[in-house]
């Protein structure tokens, strides 16, 4: 008779110490995953953040040049030579064929200046009224809107292209007294909010295209 061997299984089963270390690494790797989704969501609302402002500027500018391109050589009556236009370092006023609050199309008297804010902190605005109405007229004014087109600036100023001179005479002044009609362009500087210096030149369209 052949003995009967008995084998005794033994049950494979995982001890303490490698559950704890399986635990720790899952805990390591849901911390690194994390930190990471974590870090590109703040990228990502950083990058819209950027990109929004850098809309806004680009619709600012965009806004600017419209009203500016577009300067009519306003007078008040047919007999008057004079046409409105003046300028300062510190603010602009003349009359525009474009009209935002008119649907981009119609005569307003506009008004570009930087109005101070704490410190030294400004705001660059646009104010537009229509119909055009200077000083000399009386009626009343149907539209008026004020535009903030750019906040946080300092060193605001303008300065106007003569197009009587051959050299480039760039005025801090612009004198509708004087006779000289429209500039031939406009141009703006201003330090933004991390003090770089800023230029915008805008042409007006009616001085380019004259003979």
């Amino acid at each position: 008779m052949k003995p009967h061997l008995s084998i005794k299984s033994a049950q494979a089963g995982f001890t303490l110490l490698e559950v704890v270390l399986a635990f720790t690494l899952f805990a390591v790797l849901g911390a690194i995953l994390y930190g990471a989704f974590s870090l590109g969501h703040r990228a990502m609302e950083k990058t819209e953040v950027v990109f929004e402002d850098n809309q806004k500027f680009r619709s600012a500018v965009d806004l600017l040049g419209s009203y500016i391109r577009s300067s009519y050589p306003y007078r008040t009556s047919p007999q008057d030579s004079t046409v409105f236009y003046t300028g300062e370092e510190s603010q602009v006023e003349f009359v525009s064929a474009f009209s935002l609050a008119q649907g981009g199309r119609g005569m307003a008297r506009i008004r570009i200046y930087a109005e101070g804010g704490p410190g030294d902190s400004q705001s660059i605005k646009l104010e537009e009224q229509g119909p055009v109405r200077t000083n000399q007229e009386k009626e009343a004014v149907a539209i008026s809107n004020t535009l903030v087109l750019r906040e946080r600036v300092s060193g605001f100023r303008l300065a106007y292209l003569d197009p009587q001179d051959e050299r480039e005479n760039w005025r801090e002044r612009w004198d509708q007294d004087e006779g000289k009609g429209l500039p031939r362009a406009v141009r703006l500087r201003y330090r933004n909010e991390n003090g770089k210096e800023v230029q915008w030149t805008f042409p007006v369209m009616m001085t380019v295209l004259a003979p």
